[in-house]
């Protein structure tokens, strides 16, 4: 059983509650808000709307002419009264191949020291976790990077990102499923069409997720890319 005073509860305006679970990102967290976001949906209370889980809080909007702050906090507490003390949780594995030749994966070696067969190596060797999706559809946030290779943002983002861009931002990893402004150093892309709204879930990647890069040729990208890869 978890105790619920150990989480905090923050009114966001007058229809959502903000519960932190931690100040540090970890996968026992991120596990545990992830549990606290299906026990809402099988509360299948109408008042409750909707809920964003992120690395460390869930935020729980709800309709405050049904329900309000306090009522929604209180079935929280219960929720996380019931939390097992050790946590495990079932995920997908994915696979994403990576044609490691984005624009800035020479900016990325220089930076940390490494040479560019390293940065491929140290990016692909390791496995990685959905924390959360956010910033842009499909759009996911990856714990799990080799820390030899965080890098600064760029100083100015780029206007345009195409989708598929896999990037570094300080200690994170991404890569950008629809094209979008960005300022993550871009060191390769993917043929895996990460998010496509003729599907019934759009998102191929979603929280709780494992993951691992495997480096292809531009040859093995193209042909995945004509083919749809991901599909």
């Amino acid at each position: 059983m978890n105790n619920p005073e150990s989480v905090s509860y923050y009114p966001l305006g007058d229809a959502a509650v903000v519960a932190v679970f931690s100040e540090t990102i970890s996968e026992q967290v991120n596990h545990r808000i992830r549990i606290v976001g299906a026990a809402l949906d099988k509360l299948e209370n109408p008042a409750i709307l909707e809920y964003v889980p992120a690395f460390t809080t869930i935020t729980v909007y709800y309709n405050p002419i049904s329900i309000d702050f306090a009522e929604v906090v209180e079935q929280m507490q219960r929720i996380v009264a019931a939390l097992p003390a050790e946590i495990h949780f079932s995920f997908a594995d994915k696979v994403i191949p990576v044609w490691y030749e984005g624009p800035d994966i020479d900016e990325v070696a220089d930076y940390t020291g490494l040479s560019k067969q390293e940065v491929v190596r140290l990016h692909s060797e390791n496995e990685y976790i959905v924390y959360m999706i956010g910033f842009a559809p499909g759009f996911a946030y990856l714990g799990g990077m080799d820390s030899r290779l965080s890098t600064p943002r760029k100083p100015t983002p780029r206007l345009k990102i195409e989708p598929g861009s896999v990037g570094i931002a300080g200690a994170q990893t991404g890569i950008y499923p629809i094209e979008t402004p960005g300022g993550w150093q871009i060191i390769g892309k993917t043929p895996v069409r990460l998010f496509d709204t003729s599907k019934e879930i759009p998102s191929f990647l979603a929280a709780g997720d494992r993951l691992r890069f495997d480096p292809i040729s531009e040859a093995e990208y193209l042909r995945m890319k004509g083919a749809d890869y991901g599909d």
